[in-house]
């Protein structure tokens, strides 16, 4: 267990905070297991928010900078050249990721970005996947979507225009 704030420690704290050394510096000199952080504690409930002179590191660490290898003319510099329209290389051709055509054939690992998700199964079978196929607009194929995105139902069988009626009596 450390020992506690003696009113020499304190005093020191006083000191050595007022000539603007900063918390860590501080805990260095006083020693005997003071952090910074029970400087900074101490520093707050004595109310000393006030410095003579900004904090200053304990030394300054300069690195000089790497050489930099300058680079070394093969031959002597040339006329201007005229720089021609710039000729579109050839994108490496990209192979899409088999789809799968079944459903159910596509695990967690083999899933990417434009395959339907819907699941297929328990979650906790060994034979759990999902469907695979390609997804439309968002994360389900055609037929998945049609089941998860289905339009609003109204309840009440009002038609639509006595129900607008309706609304618009109470603004008038």
């Amino acid at each position: 267990m450390t020992p506690g704030w003696t009113e020499d420690r304190v005093g020191a704290l006083k000191k050595l905070w007022l000539e603007g050394q900063s918390a860590s510096q501080i805990a260095k000199a006083l020693g005997g297991g003071v952090t910074r952080n029970a400087v900074i504690g101490k520093v707050h409930r004595l109310g000393l928010s006030g410095r003579a002179a900004p904090s200053q590191p304990a030394r300054a660490t300069f690195r000089p900078s790497r050489p930099r290898p300058t680079p070394q003319p093969t031959q002597a510099p040339s006329a201007p050249r005229r720089i021609e329209a710039a000729q579109p290389r050839p994108a490496a051709p990209v192979v899409p990721a088999p789809m799968p055509d079944l459903p159910g054939t596509a695990t967690v690992m083999t899933l990417g970005a434009h395959m339907c998700k819907w699941p297929i199964g328990d979650p906790s079978s060994t034979e759990f996947s999902f469907c695979g196929r390609r997804a439309s607009e968002g994360v389900y194929c055609v037929e998945h979507a049609r089941v998860a995105y289905q339009p609003q139902v109204r309840k009440g069988g009002k038609d639509g225009a006595a129900e607008l009626a309706r609304s618009l009596r109470r603004y008038i």
